[in-house]
């Protein structure tokens, strides 16, 4: 199957040139793969599969990234692991996508599977891809050394030039790369020593920005293929609900409407542009049979949810015994933390191109999930999985939208697909309207502590049950991620709480079962919720004591040196010791929170202004990350910035609520996401580290929430328990 995506063809795509391409072999890889690297790089070119660079007689190296660019900065970090090993001048680096292919492209955290999340791109490609460059820059070293034939030891390679200093010859990587790909591929490299870093932990330009800003990035959204045929659907108003009946006449009118078509998942109206489709979706009249569904309100889960958390629940973590030790404490506390469904409210709705035709499906999206959404496409339409090609754009943010194991939006665009037969490209597109109310969510979940105190206000006792329902339940990650009934992803962030408390005890009720509201995994999942609760409660346990905020916190740290590391860095570098200066109006207030996320631990002091009217201002946040080796300090930055706004928003206001089944909001009028008045100055600082490297896509969204209000609380004295904080303060 050939085609053009505006500029972009799968020519375009698999030409390797007059080159070099490199791969390194996973154990098992087998003939096939050489096979499938034959046929899409060329004969000469293609040595080995699973192929991360290709250096073409342009002199261009081209990095292929395994992973989804969605904002978060993954090509532009994935292409600095290649060009530090490979020592290749910035300029002339450029990156693509990877096909679906899970044998050569697999995350190696997720296992056999391809895909993006869980903060996972660069911790797992870290050693991978900086071995793909490594083993590169031998093989062009190789090369050169043949043809000046002197020793490959006296060869030095330099922003992307080869030389000799003895003879002082000099080449650059394009006029070695046919004659390095001859050459046997490494079978061991030795790798860079971080000291000798010149690209990893320094600035540079971000891969993908001038496409962005002139407009050459290609997403869905900008994908035109001959007939195509664009596809708006009217979904149910309530979750299980179906069609009873439908009259599509007035739809049929509209000029310019094509087909109408009935799918499970509603009822798809097909136009050649987008505006006609929407007009002619809107023109339908559905009679939706609600028998099968879900009628709750988001009052009626919280009233289910408080009785729940009064009952034992399944245990995650048990230490002592909590249940005495309650009883036994000089100081008892306790308290309730509430939080409601949440949205993912990505800039770019879903959308998703697809052509099915004698040689299989192809498909075009912001592809985040290759392997699963691979596999559910192949058994929908009777093929093999390599039968399904993913052509993988950029997306404009996701959060875990379109990580979705059920692949609701890709499998919708295949029903249409083959409603009308496959007679037709199918570019399937939701509205805002449309991800709001017939999407997936970020659970509800409510939380119930207990603790006691000692005689000298130190937590003696620390109860915690928590009820919500299951991101996995009825997925494939179920068995591996939920055991004895515990969702690991429901009590991450709790069951693993860092401090000292010698009887602790974390309990989960999954509701799954009784709730029938689609849920998904939200920018840093668990911890959405867990680190509030936590942080929160940890604050209200150091006020009972009379104990300073960090202080109470470093004293049960001792076993957690990274935890207190960012902890002590966010708080000097805030002047946590020293008085915040008084505000012209209105009363200032400073909080702290201190959470690890997917391997990485963040420090935020937040610091507030509130008003006479209980409004209020964020003003300054102060962040320490510590994620080990920071292969780009800029992008760490931009992402702790962009986690605290992505978190800021959803404090203030995020709510997705239901009234008798039906979500009540739609669109950024009724889900406000943050605005440029409302973001606060931000300072990031970053711990200085020899560790590998692990995420920071989701680890600063955590903290911000139970810092913000802590902070309200050093200023009004009042607590806050229940997100979004809306109108609480002027209450």
């Amino acid at each position: 199957m050939t085609s053009r995506i505006e500029n972009v063809s799968r020519r375009d795509f698999l030409k390797a040139g007059a080159g070099l391409t490199l791969g390194l072999v996973l154990p098992g890889a087998g003939s096939a793969l050489a096979a499938a690297a034959k046929e899409s790089q060329g004969e000469e070119a293609a040595f080995a599969p699973n192929t991360f660079v290709r250096i073409g007689s342009d002199n261009r190296v081209t990095v292929i990234a395994k992973h989804l660019e969605m904002g978060q900065g993954t090509y532009t970090g994935l292409a600095t692991l290649v060009a530090e090993e490979l020592d290749a001048d910035w300029a002339q680096v450029v990156v693509e996508g990877a096909p679906a292919d899970a044998k050569r492209y697999n995350n190696l955290l997720f296992g056999p599977s391809q895909g993006t999340g869980g903060s996972t791109a660069i911790a797992n490609s870290y050693e991978q891809l900086r071995q793909a460059g490594a083993s590169a820059r031998a093989m062009l070293v190789q090369a050169a050394a043949a043809r000046w034939k002197v020793p490959a030891g006296e060869i030095r390679i330099r922003a992307g030039v080869v030389s000799h200093a003895k003879s002082g010859r000099k080449a650059s990587f394009g006029e070695l790369a046919e004659a390095a790909a001859k050459q046997a591929v490494p079978q061991e490299v030795r790798l860079k020593d971080p000291k000798d870093f010149t690209l990893i932990g320094r600035h540079v330009p971000r891969k993908d920005s001038v496409e962005k800003t002139t407009g050459r990035a290609q997403f869905t959204q900008d994908v035109k293929l001959p007939g195509m045929l664009v596809a708006v659907v009217a979904h149910p108003p309530r979750f299980g609900a179906t069609v009873r009946a439908v009259d599509e006449r007035a739809a049929r009118a509209v000029p310019g409407v094509v087909r109408v078509e009935r799918i499970p998942q509603g009822v798809a109206v097909l136009a050649r542009d987008y505006w006609t489709a929407k007009k002619g979706r809107d023109a339908l009249q559905i009679d939706w049979d609600d028998s099968a569904a879900y009628r709750g309100s988001s009052a009626q889960i919280f009233a289910d949810y408080r009785k729940l958390a009064v009952t034992p629940g399944l245990v995650a973590r048990r230490d002592g015994d909590t249940d005495k030790a309650l009883i036994e404490g000089a100081k008892a506390l306790e308290a309730e933390y509430a939080f409601p469904y949440l949205a993912h409210a990505p800039m770019e709705p879903l959308n998703c191109v697809m052509r099915v035709d004698a040689q299989g499906c192809e498909v075009w999206n912001g592809e985040q999930f290759q392997t699963g959404d691979q596999y559910t496409l192949a058994a929908f339409f009777g093929l093999k999985p390599e039968q399904v090609k993913l052509n993988m754009l950029f997306a404009g943010g996701s959060f875990g939208r379109r990580a979705n194991p059920a692949a609701d939006y890709v499998l919708e665009t295949a029903h249409i697909v083959k409603a009308i037969r496959g007679e037709a490209p199918v570019k399937l597109v939701w509205s805002r309207e449309d991800d709001m109310r017939a999407g997936y969510y970020r659970p509800l979940y409510l939380h119930r502590l207990r603790a006691a105190l000692d005689a000298q206000g130190k937590p003696l006792a620390w109860s915690q049950r928590i009820v919500g329902q299951s991101i996995l339940a009825g997925t494939a990650l179920e068995a591996a991620m939920v055991k004895d009934g515990v969702d690991a992803t429901s009590v991450e962030g709790a069951a693993n709480l860092p401090y000292a408390i010698p009887n602790l005890q974390v309990e989960l009720h999954t509701t799954s079962k009784d709730v029938k509201v689609p849920v998904l995994w939200w920018r840093s999942v668990g911890s959405t919720h867990t680190a509030f609760a936590a942080e929160v409660f940890l604050d209200e346990l150091a006020t009972a004591a009379g104990a300073d905020p960090v202080a109470y916190r470093l004293d049960l740290l001792g076993a957690h040196p990274r935890h207190a590391g960012v902890l002590k860095l966010a708080a000097d570098k805030a002047g946590w010791s020293k008085p915040l200066a008084p505000a012209q109006t209105g009363r200032r207030g400073r909080g702290v929170a201190v959470h690890e996320s997917f391997n990485t631990f963040v420090a935020q002091v937040v610091e507030v202004t509130v008003a006479a009217d209980g409004g209020f201002t964020v003003d300054r946040v102060v962040c320490a990350v510590d994620c080990g080796i920071a292969v780009n300090p800029d992008v760490i930055r931009a992402q702790m910035e962009g986690g605290i706004g992505f978190g800021l928003a959803a404090a203030l206001s995020g709510a997705i609520t239901l009234r008798d089944g039906v979500v009540e909001q739609s669109n950024f009028h009724d889900y406000p996401i943050l605005r440029i008045d409302q973001m606060p100055r931000v300072e990031v600082h970053i711990v200085r580290s020899a560790a590998k490297p692990t995420g920071v896509g989701e680890p600063g969204v955590p903290p911000l929430a139970p810092a913000l209000v802590n902070a309200l609380f050093a200023a009004t004295g009042k607590r806050i328990r229940t997100l979004p904080i809306g109108e609480q303060l002027k209450a």
